[in-house]
């Protein structure tokens, strides 16, 4: 069956297409006790980023109910902010399945207002189903798959998309319903005590320690490991501090081989090892992070910890980590920026060009010891 139905012929779907893409009417101001859904599932970077919404929505409105709709990979990371009221997890596993025990969890519920901050078929369609009279989507021309037809309201259009932090842009939907520009950014974990989900293994560092990120879910993303055994060694030596590699079970055999070839007790290797709590505190423990455009450097931005983020084929315009814009490291190359996740003839050029001395020297500014 197809989504995708002519707007205002005869036929079937013409009624319900009419409700799906009619603006309302209704003022742009919520009422002073809303009950607010936020569709956002996807990478735990979007979702880091996104957690700052529901602080700015409490504030301006405390008498709100914030409920979340995620995917279970991001559900752990959902849950570490305090003011989330409730949390609605879709199972994709299941396929049909989950989307019938999805949509029997969003009928129980009553929603005045939904905020889609995703841009695909698969969340506008959850937009819909959540029942909300007032459905606030991306404006048409900055989604895809024909996500705007399920959104009965949408933000204003982005024309410098890509020069404009989706950070900001997921704020344009507070900004929409008519609340102030917030004076600063609250994540949730102001109140997370990492000492209680600290491994034990790294509560034992006596001394600072820089947390490193191995990899990304794009292979276009990643460092080479030649990079990451020289950074290492110059942290452990020049730098006197301690390093905790960090990352998925996909790069764990380089973090061995990294763990192997460097062979110090000053070197920890958590990559695949961690929860998301667990990340989470050894990322707020850090004295700082670093490693590719991923939901790690999010992560830490969230809790406060400065992150040097080495970009290639994404726009740090985008997607820098919120306050560590000054800590990106890129190459000058024509084809940076591309946005493709497997590097089509240049074997990542523009992430082999990242020199281990302009890294050091951003981790020495995040440290505060740049001419010390």
């Amino acid at each position: 069956m197809s989504l995708t139905p002519e707007l205002g012929k005869r036929g079937r779907f013409a009624k319900v297409s009419k409700s799906l893409v009619m603006d309302t009417a209704t003022s742009k101001i919520p009422p002073s006790a809303p009950s607010i859904l936020i569709i956002l599932m996807g990478s735990i970077g979007d979702v880091a980023r996104g957690l700052c919404l529901v602080s700015h929505i409490k504030n301006n409105l405390p008498g709100s109910r914030v409920t979340w709709l995620v995917e279970p990979m991001c559900s752990e990371v959902v849950c570490l902010h305090p003011r989330i009221d409730k949390m609605i997890v879709f199972n994709r596993p299941r396929n049909i399945l989950g989307i019938r025990d999805l949509y029997k969890d969003l009928s129980g519920e009553h929603f005045d207002i939904t905020l889609d901050l995703q841009r695909h078929l698969k969340s506008g369609f959850f937009s819909f189903l959540s029942g909300a009279k007032r459905r606030i989507g991306f404006n048409r021309r900055n989604s895809g798959e024909f996500n705007w037809i399920f959104n009965n309201e949408h933000i204003p259009y982005a024309s410098d998309e890509l020069e404009l932090p989706k950070l900001h842009h997921y704020l344009k939907f507070t900004e929409y319903l008519g609340l102030s520009e917030p004076a600063s950014l609250d994540f949730g974990f102001s109140y997370f005590d990492e000492k209680f989900n600290l491994p034990d293994i790294v509560a034992k560092i006596s001394k600072p320690f820089i947390a490193v990120v191995m990899g990304s879910s794009w292979e276009s993303k990643d460092w080479f490991f030649e990079g990451y055994y020289r950074l290492v060694k110059n942290i452990l030596s020049s730098m006197k501090g301690a390093v905790v590699l960090l990352g998925d079970g996909s790069q764990a055999s380089s973090a061995t081989k990294l763990y192997q070839k460097v062979g110090s007790q000053e070197l920890i290797d958590l990559v695949g090892k961690t929860t998301i709590p667990e990340l989470v505190a050894v990322l707020k423990a850090a004295a700082a992070g670093m490693g590719p455009d991923s939901g790690p450097g999010h992560l830490a931005a969230a809790v406060g910890t400065p992150y040097v983020s080495l970009f290639g084929p994404t726009s740090p315009k985008r997607a820098a980590p919120y306050n560590c814009e000054h800590l990106v490291v890129q190459s000058e190359l024509s084809c940076v920026s591309c946005y493709k996740k497997k590097c089509p003839d240049l074997d990542r050029l523009c992430m082999r060009r990242i020199s281990v001395e302009s890294v050091q020297e951003k981790l020495s500014l995040a440290l505060g010891t740049v001419g010390a």
